[in-house]
């Protein structure tokens, strides 16, 4: 993806987007996007505002993202490493100093809402904005990291865990929620996104970006103001790796696309439907390992967001809005969830066929009762799905909204 096609995209989805780039109090960067029409005074004469996308490092000025970034500030010497394990030929990070972070505080002490008239600094110094993203002050990943490699041994070496931590707050809001949002927020929302994987994915350092958000503290929230993060890591991870090995495994036999292939099957099939629309389908996975697993895939062949044309965001958004509505209809809560972003891996050289999707793993198998990761999956790896997903699939189709064209563009 050129800069310019992700500028071109911007143009149509929010032509007056403004980005102020500024830090929290202790130094760390922060990027403010917010609308033109948002006259919300600053706080603060050190605050840079950026007239345009251009100017703020989003065009012509994107190319400084792929520099050396200073290490996250106030992280002693070895607080971060990579450890390889043999036996499953995987990378394990250790970053004690998350055993610190911030857990569950109370509303008004709540370091992602803007910092009040007053009252004590935030991480986020104005209030004037529509989406906001941080380096995390607890980061499992950072630029510039180093490693002693005398800590390790042939068998089992150490590697520095260099990379990029990034917390993405969706509102100034503390208790807007991602179902509630408008669709115009979310497709500025999927922008963001798309901005940041290709910032990020331009370090030499980095070979894949995360977009991710952790909903509930069923799944280990820790702050309950409305916020996603992206990791940004040096190595293309366990997961996305298998998912490589099995597309270019299935492209050797067939030369297709798995995930195409899925998506042809899912809609000959139509049991496992929860929502589609002319660019997007959503459904439970054939194979799913969470009873309310949902999957969201383009119907073209992209392998990043930020290859999204103008409908493909639009129709994304509209999908998203309605499962999110889905799953908080069925159980009548918030619903906990993992939503990950699978793109393409970004390590310089990367070939192979990839095809972008989303996947959404809700804990709960009934309203009152939580699929734990137990025995047979921490153990061996083997998932034991409770349900069927054609059954989960049905109740979730079921609901409203019945069709995310139907979503109201206003509708908040």
């Amino acid at each position: 993806m050129r800069p310019d096609d992700l500028d071109a995209l911007q143009a149509a989805l929010w032509p007056d987007l403004e980005v102020v780039d500024s830090t929290t109090p202790d130094g760390r960067s922060v990027r403010y996007y917010r609308s033109g029409g948002n006259r919300e005074p600053a706080l603060g004469p050190e605050v840079g505002r950026s007239a345009s996308p251009a100017s703020s490092g989003l065009g012509s000025g994107r190319a400084t993202e792929a520099k050396e970034a200073p290490a996250a500030p106030g992280l002693a010497p070895m607080a971060l490493e990579r450890r390889w394990n043999p036996v499953l030929g995987e990378w394990v990070i250790n970053a004690a100093h998350r055993q610190e972070r911030t857990f569950l505080p109370r509303p008004e002490a709540c370091p992602l809402c803007p910092t009040r008239p007053g009252g004590p600094p935030t991480e986020l110094q104005r209030p004037d904005f529509e989406i906001a993203v941080f380096e995390n002050r607890f980061p499992s990943l950072v630029p510039g990291a180093t490693v002693d490699p005398g800590r390790g041994t042939p068998l089992t070496p150490v590697a520095a865990a260099a990379g990029a931590c990034e917390v993405v707050v969706y509102s100034p809001d503390h208790r807007a929620e991602l179902a509630g949002a408008s669709l115009r927020h979310l497709r500025h929302l999927i922008w963001v996104w798309a901005e940041r994987t290709v910032a990020l994915g331009a370090r030499p350092e980095v070979a894949y970006v995360f977009p991710f958000e952790n909903r509930g503290e069923a799944i280990g929230v820790t702050l309950h103001h409305p916020h996603g993060q992206i990791y940004a890591y040096p190595m293309i991870p366990p997961v996305i790796a298998r998912e490589v090995a099995s597309a270019r495994g299935h492209d050797a036999a067939t030369g297709r696309c798995l995930w195409c292939d899925l998506l042809a099957q899912e809609e000959a099939a139509r049991s496992r439907l929860v929502a589609v629309s002319p660019t997007w389908v959503a459904g439970v996975p054939f194979f799913a390992r969470w009873p309310y697993e949902v999957h969201l895939l383009p119907r073209r062949h992209v392998g990043s967001l930020a290859e999204l044309g103008t409908d493909e965001v639009g129709d994304l958004a509209r999908c998203l809005k309605a499962i999110l509505g889905k799953y908080d209809a069925r159980f009548g809560f918030p619903l906990p969830y993992v939503m990950a972003v699978h793109g393409r891996p970004t390590e310089p050289g990367f070939e192979g066929p990839y095809h972008l999707h989303l996947e959404f793993y809700p804990p709960h198998r009934r309203v009152d009762r939580l699929k734990y990761l137990a025995g047979s999956e921490l153990g061996a790896g083997v998932f034991i799905n409770d349900t069927f997903p054609e059954a989960t699939a049905a109740e979730l189709r079921a609901l409203p909204p019945l069709d995310p064209a139907g979503l109201a563009e206003d509708e908040v």
